[in-house]
């Protein structure tokens, strides 16, 4: 791109927090001009979704973290608060810049929001350039035989292998930093005032604990991702005590990482050691999920508010605030889902696993609408994402395009009993549970009295027994799944 201007260009970073193969950035430093460049923290636009509590912890190591490596590379992040639509006019005509380049959002109100942006700058002369900096492939480049949207993962995939992935950019060497007029200066929110940490009370010590917000953190990761944990990958992402996973769906979350650097790195991790290509498959597929969920949300954007498949709108979900309590502070008597929800609580994070676990006890068990689920996942991961937070809900509760039947209905008991026997994950998230053998972990309340009172264990004081049996809460959800037209024969 050689659009050459005294007048400076603009980058707006919006969940892109990395300077390489960034896109916009990469085009805005070729034209050769002052690259000015900003963020909105938009709290303001009609429709926009606010950020949970854990995601916004991460958004303000991510904005520091990017400014830092801005200023290091010659330029600096300014801040700003929203409503985007007025606020990123306003930087624009304040700045007198002849362009503005960002990278794509896929949701049906951040395309509209976007497209009002650019009306808006360009009926002022102002050019606006966007981009793919999020997805390996966006929702509309992967289309099925007839030229439609797939509704169904594994034939996605399979097309996704058959296309060339785009190679990473570099990031700019250097950039031309501008100078910024005063009166934006004076409009602008720095980060310690935005209040995206918590104060009173500050409840993300775990959090820091565990996570390094930027993309210095992420490469460093990934990087130790590949040369430690990539080996095994297809069976240890299921096993909660072990560190089996790359960690870094925050990352990508926040764009400190893109999709694209990850596929090159792994292909070429395989072509240097063969062995591990059953593994990398396997991490790839776990890409390429993440693209198929932006798909789906993109083509349906109603997943994020209401079951796509119609025939769970008369379901008969209960509302309990007592057990929806029990389930959000671990403490269901079920040691794996309450092992889960405390990891959630205290790390902002859990294995795939055990969100799948958690989220079937929670539909299932409970039959707690997905939505009252999918909301405090939202609040409280540290990698929440509107398109694959929704779909992981609609996948387990069987209502979403393409998901896993409703009558499959995890028992937390063989299931903690298959990936944690000997209970390695339970004993750091449960700590009370710990004194119990193997055998009883994750059933404690069938440990004989001499065994829990050697654990120090008194069920329904020191720990609490299951808030619903395992057998009869089947029962009674599929019982309640056969009241739904047209379910009956499903389970013939």
């Amino acid at each position: 791109m050689s659009t050459v201007s005294q007048s400076p260009v603009l980058v707006w970073f919006r969940d892109d927090h990395r300077l390489a193969d960034n896109p916009a950035l990469a085009a805005a430093a070729s034209t050769g001009s002052q690259v000015l460049c900003f963020a909105v923290v938009d709290d303001g636009s009609d429709g926009l979704r606010p950020l949970g509590g854990a995601a916004r912890w991460w958004l303000h190591g991510s904005l520091r973290a990017l400014g830092e490596a801005l200023e290091r590379a010659g330029s600096r992040l300014i801040l700003f608060r929203g409503p985007a639509l007025s606020a990123v006019e306003n930087v624009a005509l304040e700045t007198g810049a002849s362009a503005i380049f960002w990278n794509r959002r896929y949701s049906a109100v951040e395309i509209a929001l976007d497209s009002a942006i650019k009306k808006r700058l360009t009926d002022r002369g102002i050019k606006a350039y966007s981009f793919n900096g999020r997805l390996l492939h966006e929702p509309w480049e992967i289309p099925n035989q007839a030229g439609k949207p797939f509704q169904v993962f594994t034939p996605y995939l399979r097309a996704v292998m058959a296309r060339a992935v785009a190679a990473p950019l570099p990031a700019p060497k250097k950039l031309m930093g501008g100078t910024w007029p005063s009166s934006l200066l004076d409009a602008a929110v720095p980060s310690e005032e935005l209040g995206l940490e918590p104060s009173s009370p500050d409840w993300a010590g775990g959090i820091r604990k565990h996570w390094q917000p930027g993309e210095q953190a992420a490469r460093a990761r990934f990087k130790r991702f590949l040369r430690e944990g990539i080996k095994g990958y297809a069976e240890n992402r299921d096993w909660p005590s072990i560190p089996g996973t790359s960690g870094l769906s925050p990352h990508l979350r926040f764009g400190e990482i893109a999709p694209r650097q990850i596929w090159h790195a792994m292909t070429a991790q395989v072509a240097h050691e063969p062995g591990l290509g059953r593994d990398a498959e396997k991490y790839l597929s776990e890409i390429v999920w993440r693209d198929f969920s932006y798909q789906l949300l993109h083509f349906h954007p109603h997943l994020t508010a209401r079951s796509h498949s119609s025939r769970f709108d008369n379901f008969p979900w209960i509302e309990d605030a007592k057990t929806l309590k029990a389930w959000q502070k671990g403490r269901t008597g079920y040691p794996v889902v309450d092992a889960g929800m405390r990891q959630l609580w205290q790390t902002g994070w859990m294995r795939n696993r055990v969100r799948m676990i958690a989220a079937s006890f929670l539909i299932k068990h409970l039959l707690t609408d997905w939505r009252r689920g999918e909301a405090w996942f939202w609040d409280t991961l540290v990698d929440a994402d509107a398109a694959n937070n929704a779909f992981g809900w609609q996948w387990v509760a069987g209502s979403g395009p393409d998901s896993s039947p409703f009558h499959r209905i995890f028992n937390p008991v063989t299931q903690g009993e298959k990936f944690d026997p000997r209970g390695d994950y339970i004993r750091t998230f449960v700590p009370e549970l710990s004194g119990l053998p193997s055998t009883f972990i994750h059933k404690p309340w069938e440990a004989p009295p001499d065994i829990l009172f050697a654990a120090g264990i008194r069920l329904d004081e020191t720990y609490p027994g299951p808030i619903v049996p395992h057998g009869p809460a089947r029962e009674r959800a599929l019982e309640a799944f056969r009241g739904l037209r047209g379910m009956a024969d499903a389970l013939s």
